[in-house]
């Protein structure tokens, strides 16, 4: 999965220490995200995407081509 995650947050003017407070994570937790290397909860991605006043969609982006082939 990739991300806007540090994009918007740069945008926002926001560290990664004060979006993970924002959100109630820990900062290694953003950091994860950013790297695309953590996949969050709906929860917790519905969350981001409410910090940034964006949908879900604009913030993360799912691969197609790993769903295992399926066309």
């Amino acid at each position: 999965m990739e991300t806007r995650i540090r994009e918007l947050r740069e945008e926002k003017g926001l560290t990664q220490e004060q979006l993970a407070d924002l959100v109630d994570i820990t900062r290694q937790t953003i950091l994860f995200l950013e790297k695309g290397k953590y996949n969050p909860s709906l929860r917790l991605a519905w969350k981001i995407a409410e910090v940034f006043d964006r949908p879900i969609e604009e913030v993360f982006s799912f691969d197609e081509e790993k769903k295992g082939g399926e066309s």
